[in-house]
């Protein structure tokens, strides 16, 4: 199983970014913060999938506003885990979630 990781973007300088972070630190999840011009990159290279080679792209046009989590190594119950913790520390909701799978 590959280690726990979460990229997140548009959390950058935010309260609700400085929340999450220290939740999965205390979970020991390895954090990638996403900046928007490696938007183009491919989700496997920016989680760490060996085999995955980083596009080279610069990403330049408006980023999309919402918050993004996207959660790669974790099993179900990791994932339960992380979310009660989010409701328990009163996160607004992220409207972007996604794991990233074998396949």
């Amino acid at each position: 199983m590959p280690q726990e990781t979460v990229l997140l973007y548009n959390f950058s300088g935010t309260e609700a970014g400085q929340k999450l972070k220290s939740i999965l630190l205390k979970m020991r999840v390895r954090i990638r913060l996403v900046e928007p011009e490696s938007y183009l990159e491919p989700v496997g290279f920016l989680a760490g999938i060996k085999g995955i080679d980083s596009s080279g792209l610069t990403y330049s046009e408006t980023p999309f506003p919402e918050q993004m989590l996207i959660m790669r190594g974790f099993t179900g119950s990791r994932i339960d885990e992380l979310l009660r913790e989010l409701k328990k520390h009163r996160l607004p909701p992220i409207p972007l979630k996604a794991v990233v799978t074998e396949n």
